[in-house]
């Protein structure tokens, strides 16, 4: 049984397979697999100073519905940045993410996207966290969100203004909101699958559209950030993807490619980490969503 890094850091026994073993672990786009001993000395650590950060559950469709949130403990209204967790779940780097965001001036929620079928964080069996991911479908997820959104409108604390970023499986789910959801201002996807994976693949079995699939239907500009040694998403899917902003006329969407970066390049707990793919890509980030109406509102302003 290949081990999985866990996102809470790494354990002994996580070596036990070798690096020419896990190397071809990619399923759909995500990469299974970080080995490096030092993944946890990387990770990145945001403190909870000046923030208000807690577990809550916003009422669902059919389940109430598990999320973090993290805003400035001031008053005002903040913009909001709805953060979508990789496959890996709602694990410390998503809470983290989600922190970063809120000591800038947003008002940053998560959501637990796979809490029906259970939680992948502390999982290390590849099939058991495949099984969990691909019960949540589309459909659901899109459900989801429509509810959350609902519940950030009713909130004091939140301008009705909306962003939302993904990472990995949560860089698809942004594609596929901005086509669904007129009241999101923008998106930023980190290496999101663009196109259906191939009949008995992880997660594609499930009758739904992807990306590529709605591209013409995507309503807010979107920026698309991917690594060049991605060795689960081709690269001809990120062109083809870049042509159709283009010959759309979407100037305000773009994807960037970071040549030397792998997937997760942003998830600093990983040996895939690319620090300089993911300043920038950071950054890239910010100034999209300051663009789109979308700039944060520092506490005390």
């Amino acid at each position: 049984m290949v081990k999985l890094t866990r996102p809470e850091g790494w354990q002994p026994e996580d070596f036990h397979t070798t690096r020419r073993a896990i190397a071809p672990m990619f399923f759909a786009g995500y990469a299974a697999a970080a080995v490096a001993a030092d993944a946890q000395e990387k990770t990145i650590h945001t403190d909870e100073e000046g923030l208000i950060c807690e577990a809550i559950r916003i009422p669902g469709g059919n389940a109430p519905i598990p999320a973090y949130v993290a805003r400035p403990n001031a008053r005002g209204r903040f913009p909001t940045i709805i953060v979508i967790p990789e496959v890996f779940g709602l694990h410390e780097y998503i809470r983290d993410t989600c922190r970063r965001l809120a000591k800038l001036g947003y008002v940053a929620l998560a959501p637990d996207t796979f809490f029906r079928a259970g939680d992948p964080a502390p999982l290390t069996d590849l099939a058991k966290i495949q099984e969990v991911v691909a019960k949540a479908t589309n459909a659901q997820v899109m459900d989801d969100l429509n509810s959350i959104g609902k519940w950030i409108e009713r909130q004091p604390f939140a301008q009705n203004a909306f962003g939302i970023t993904g990472f990995c499986w949560g860089g698809a789910v942004v594609w596929m909101a901005l086509a669904r959801f007129s009241g999101l201002k923008a998106g930023v996807a980190w290496y999101g699958r663009l196109r259906k994976p191939p009949a008995g693949q992880f997660l594609g079995d499930e009758a739904r559209p992807w990306p590529l699939d709605i591209a013409t239907q995507v309503r807010s500009p979107i920026l698309g950030l991917y690594g060049g040694r991605d060795q689960g998403i081709p690269k001809s899917d990120v062109d083809e993807m870049n042509g159709l902003l283009q010959r759309m006329n979407r100037t305000g969407s773009q994807i960037i490619v970071y040549p030397d970066a792998q997937h997760g390049f942003h998830a600093d707990y990983r040996a895939t980490y690319n620090e300089a793919a993911a300043k920038d890509g950071w950054n890239k980030m910010l100034a999209h969503f300051a663009r789109n109406g979308l700039a944060p509102r520092p506490a005390g302003r």
